[in-house]
């Protein structure tokens, strides 16, 4: 199986993942009436369809090569994974304004109890698959995947943070306390859409990659023949998970 195919069936299990968390993260809000519960699940909506973006720009990206896209259709990737980083830098806002305007009028919390245990299931596995999706974009060269499995990663994050900001208010009471920590974790997902993005356009505007520059300088060294005299104006330009050297 191609690099590309295994991309995008595994980019099938984040979007099925997106879906069915999102899904528990409205049941706890349900249960709980809390607001930073609701811009968790909020946030998710945007999981959901950056994830159906990712899947897509993979299905263009393993397209075979034809006469109109002699390179292939890997540049897809960038540009979905700027989509991405545009999201979640989206849903950062949109996290910094519900929890700035819980702060001037804190609505009561319910079952908190029960919602704790949802969204603390939905940080585990939002992070394990996340992981697995960074490892094998990073290992096929894939940006799409690997925005993808960032994307979850920085939905849990923001989780723990609510977690941890329920916690307190279970314990202490105090409303604000939701609101704070939302805020805190808000920019830590703004700071992730931020790198994805500046990523993707590294990728659009074909900008050297200095750490792949380096493995290739090394895998040549390593196979170097006698009848090599040297290698003038080397370059990579990469088109999703291909490579072409020049």
């Amino acid at each position: 199986m191609s690099t590309a195919k295994q991309n995008y069936n595994f980019q099938k299990i984040v979007v099925v993942t997106g879906v069915l968390l999102f899904i528990i993260k409205l049941s706890a809000w349900y249960l709980t009436h809390s607001v930073a519960i609701l811009t968790d699940a909020l946030e998710s909506t945007v999981n959901v369809a950056s994830a159906f973006i990712g899947l897509y720009s993979l299905y263009v990206s393993a397209k075979p090569k034809d006469m109109l896209h002699p390179y292939g259709h890997g540049k897809a990737e960038f540009i979905s994974a700027a989509l991405e980083g545009i999201m979640i830098s989206s849903a950062g806002l949109l996290i910094i304004y519900e929890a700035v305007k819980n702060l001037a009028d804190p609505e009561p919390i319910g079952q908190l109890d029960y919602g704790i245990l949802l969204i603390s299931a939905t940080a585990i596995v939002n992070y394990v698959v996340g992981a697995l999706a960074v490892k094998k974009g990073q290992k096929n060269n894939s940006l799409a995947l690997t925005a993808s499995g960032k994307h979850l990663q920085s939905d849990t994050y923001s989780t723990v943070g609510i977690i941890v900001g329920l916690i307190l208010l279970y314990l202490t009471k105090m409303v604000w306390l939701d609101s704070v920590v939302a805020l805190i974790f808000a920019l830590l997902i703004i700071f992730t859409g931020y790198k994805i993005i500046r990523n993707s356009l590294k990728g659009i505007m074909d900008e050297a990659d200095e750490e792949l520059l380096k493995k290739m300088v090394a895998l040549l060294d390593n196979n170097r023949v006698n009848n090599w005299i040297d290698l003038h104006n080397f370059r990579i330009i990469k088109y999703g998970s291909t490579l072409h050297l020049d």
